[in-house]
């Protein structure tokens, strides 16, 4: 990929050690749920029938799988002096969705259920920039795509309707990957402060040595009800903290890190598992103990594979992905992507950098009354596709992003310069964008007047273009047909490794931030400098830039409950920038590595967390 590497000569991007400290030197929301009552007047007859059936249900108790309002499936329990118990885990995630009732909350309910079918037009026909595609079911590679069926309707409602859990569970929090921050910051004075910072390593894999949290390096948080975490291996005072919300944090030493939001201690002790890992990893949305983190390279423990965790006592479930023969991009299987798992259906979604969406029937069992949780990986479909520009020098195949996805419909962008939309239900393409380059920003969704768009932006990688310098664009795209409504230029330059252009990924913002969106932009007018942009949703124009080093790291909006809102960024000389919003005033400044942040911060309420290449992971305070 791009920013990266050459991938087939064995470089991988969030660089290795020597990279990062030669740069460095040279660079010196809430929903709020009302309850509708009948009407006063009602007959007593029915009152008392009612009562009788309250006392009737009072006496099963039962532990099964219901659907939300949104399709979505949940754990739900019901018996006499348990119902309350066990109903917590429904009841406190429901409490973390309320939103202030806002002009921009209630013009989103209006629009929750959008017009969509997704189309192609004459410049988005799939076979301009894809050659052929394929379908293995259960290891069985069907002779005619056509024949494929769908095992169960896979549908997606719009973004913050993916989980209803008290916590950041992938990266960029949702379906619609675009809620980096959870709850409200609640700031006064606009100042960001050190709380706590915890210790990472490093990893050794051949003459690559990587070190801390890399790109994207997001953490996920989970504030887990306590009926879960009595089966975890927690801490005995983590399990007794209520108000615990666990950081959970993937790193590039081969370990998962368990810390306390507010303190930085350890919630229990450290998951090793011999890999480099710098994606986010994900939780499951419905609250089960799971967590799917893929690793970003390969080790002395073997091939890159994808991991499935039990979060009860962190004991490996399943694996797969590694030296897939499916894949079209031989031995190669990183995956730097964040998953997402459909609920209804009970499917795991993971598209890879090796070229495969793999779409896996997990048949999950979890009883949370006795702490027992298993997967049982039946179905397994594996789609892939073969590029019109596709080789092994340039335009590699393979998704390193993290796909977005609406209803039926997944959104990608890959190494080979294409944004696919395909139905996740007949495994045909939909559309296709041409994105020029190594493509690592993942498309973010958006609903604006009740119609879907995408922002994305691309990388710079070096040679495929240019050798000098390229254009990078920032575009608004059609979802429902793949067409650019705008884009916006900025002129990159590059390294063989250490790429220009965008690597992260776009901020949508909302309340008072409705009008803009904010990406980060490497290596505009050399190779240490950089910018925040914020152009306007409306027709790509600039509305401020703020200029420091470059970053690949991607920005987050957070909130005060009035809706005013402020951009954090992380950059590549170990500061983190708070603006506000609307201006782009500098607001603060912190220092906190003295190398390289390429990691995505994520904000519960007003804590940021975020992982640096100097080993550390840093709590912050938005005061």
């Amino acid at each position: 990929m791009n920013k990266k590497r050459n991938v087939d000569s064995g470089r991988k991007s969030a660089r290795p050690d020597y990279i990062q400290k030669t740069i460095s030197q040279k660079s010196s929301g809430k929903r709020s749920g009302k309850v509708f009552f009948p009407k006063t007047l009602i007959k007593t007859g029915g009152i008392i029938i009612f009562v009788l059936l309250l006392g009737f249900a009072g006496n099963k108790f039962f532990l099964s799988v219901s659907k939300t309002d949104s399709g979505k499936v949940k754990a739900v329990s019901a018996s006499g002096a348990d119902e309350e118990k066990e109903g917590r885990i429904i009841e406190k995630t429901k409490k973390t969705k309320e939103i202030k009732e806002t002009k921009d909350v209630v013009e989103m309910k209006k629009t929750k259920e959008i017009n969509f079918q997704p189309h192609c037009v004459d410049s988005t026909k799939p076979e301009n920039l894809i050659s052929y595609t394929n379908i293995e079911v259960d290891g069985n590679v069907l002779e005619n795509i056509g024949d494929y069926k769908a095992d169960g309707d896979i549908s997606f409602n719009i973004g913050q309707d993916y989980t209803e859990v008290d916590g950041i569970v992938t990266f960029r929090g949702n379906s619609f990957r675009d809620a980096p921050s959870h709850g409200y910051a609640d700031m006064t004075d606009f100042r960001l402060d050190k709380l706590w910072s915890a210790d990472t390593g490093s990893l050794s894999s051949g003459s690559a040595v990587w070190t801390g949290s890399g790109w994207t390096g997001q953490p996920l948080m989970m504030k887990w009800p306590k009926e879960v975490k009595a089966h975890m291996n927690m801490t005995e005072k983590a399990k007794a903290d209520d108000e615990l919300v666990e950081v959970i944090y993937a790193c590039m030493d081969g370990y998962v890190y368990f810390l306390d939001l507010r303190t930085g201690e350890k919630t229990r002790d450290p998951l090793y598992l011999g890999y480099t890992f710098k994606g986010a990893g994900a939780l499951d949305p419905r609250g089960y103990p799971i967590m799917y983190v893929g690793a970003g390279y390969n080790s002395n423990e073997g091939t890159a594979k994808v991991f499935v965790v039990n979060l009860l006592d962190c004991s490996v479930m399943y694996t797969f992905g590694d030296n897939d023969e499916f894949s079209l991009r031989g031995s190669l299987s990183f995956f730097d992507g964040s998953a997402l798992v459909d609920a209804e259906t009970d499917t795991l979604i993971y598209p890879g950098e090796n070229g495969i969406l793999y779409l896996i029937r997990l048949n999950t069992k979890y009883d949370l009354n006795s702490g027992t949780l298993s997967i049982d990986p039946g179905r397994t479909v594996k789609w892939r596709y073969y590029g019109t520009r596709s080789s092994t020098e340039s335009f590699w195949l393979g998704m390193e992003d993290s796909a977005a996805i609406y209803k039926g419909y997944i959104f990608m962008t890959d190494n080979g310069g294409n944004l696919m939309c395909l139905d996740l239900n007949t495994l045909q393409l939909v559309w296709v964008q041409d994105t020029l380059d190594d493509s690592n920003s993942t498309p973010v969704l958006e609903i604006e007047k009740g119609h879907l768009y995408l922002y994305v932006s691309t990388s710079f990688r070096l040679g495929w273009r240019s050798y000098d310098t390229a254009t990078v664009p920032v575009w608004k795209i059609d979802a429902e047909t793949g067409e650019i409504v705008w884009h916006t230029d900025y002129e990159c330059t590059t390294d063989d490794g250490v790429s220009g252009g965008v690597q992260s990924t776009i901020a949508c913002g909302k309340n008072s931030l409705a009008d803009y969106i904010y990406v980060t932009v490497a290596k505009t007018s050399d190779n240490a400098s950089g910018v925040l942009a914020c152009l306007r949703k409306s027709d790509g124009s600039k509305a401020w830039e703020d200029s420091s080093s470059y970053a690949w790291s991607s920005p987050v909006c957070v909130y005060n409950k009035d809706g005013s809102g402020k951009v954090l960024y992380c950059n590549s000389t170990g500061d983190i920038r708070l603006l506000d919003g609307k201006t782009g005033k500098q607001e603060d400044v912190l220092s906190v590595s003295e190398g390289v942040i390429e990691a995505s911060p994520a904000v519960y309420d007003n804590y940021a967390v975020v992982g640096t290449r100097d080993c550390k992971i840093w709590g912050i305070r938005l005061q």
